[in-house]
């Protein structure tokens, strides 16, 4: 089946990738927009695939590509809208998957302003698509009321962002952090909407370091309870 989504393939892995990278782009942007960021990613993660997906609708009058309209766009539509595009972009999501050979598990949906929506949306709405969700500039068009205990959470956000206030940022993690879910947030000054070169740092910093709550929370399963005599 032809995919409805042109990709730029970044970095391709031999064999079966340890990562598989989905970069989403902005709104009015095209997968040609998040190659730097890419490049990055594939230089902190060499045995990664690293893809660029594009969205698959014209941005009406930028000439650039959409995840889903903004005409006449609301907190109650916005909902909706991502409701009817999610389907098709999960399974594209499982293609890499199949194609790659990389699981869920080790699978990174990150975004971008309107492409941040998508891979946030996606990986909460769904136990089995990603291990990360990272949302750069965006935000939740509905904050869940939990999060697959599968998938860590990044968030991060310039503080002087006029399109997307970075207030979606820390009420988001403020929320789900009292739903238990494996988040990390990161606000940063004097950045607006853009992928500033911190703002990356940060991000490949939490990539590598983060170690997701659910495998501390199986190791410290297998430590004995103090007093407990392990000679037996």
């Amino acid at each position: 089946m032809t995919s409805r989504y042109r990709a730029v393939v970044i970095q391709e892995a031999v064999g079966k990738p340890q990562q598989l990278f989905l970069l989403l782009h902005g709104w009015g942007a095209d997968a040609n927009d998040l190659v730097p960021l890419g490049q990055r990613l594939a230089e902190a993660f060499p045995a990664s695939t690293v893809v660029s997906l594009e969205a698959p609708e014209h941005a009406g009058g930028v000439g650039g590509f959409e995840w889903f309209s903004l005409t006449g766009i609301s907190d109650e539509n916005r909902v909706e809208r991502l409701a009817a595009v999610l389907p098709a972009f999960r399974d594209e999501v499982r293609a890499w998957q199949s194609r790659t050979g990389a699981s869920a598990a080790s699978t990174a949906i990150v975004g971008f302003s309107q492409g941040a929506i998508m891979a946030l949306e996606s990986t909460v709405r769904d136990e089995h698509l990603a291990g990360r969700a990272v949302g750069i500039a965006g935000r939740f068009a509905m904050l869940p009321e939990q999060v697959p205990p599968t998938a860590t959470i990044h968030l991060l956000h310039g503080k002087e962002d006029a399109v997307v206030p970075y207030r979606h940022t820390v009420e988001a993690a403020q929320h789900l952090l009292r739903v238990n879910a494996d988040v990390t947030a990161d606000v940063v000054p004097f950045i607006g909407h853009e992928l500033d070169e911190e703002l990356i740092g940060l991000l490949l910093q939490r990539l590598q370091s983060h170690v997701p709550r659910r495998i501390w929370q199986e190791a410290m399963r297998d430590v004995p309870a103090p007093g407990t005599d392990t000679r037996n």
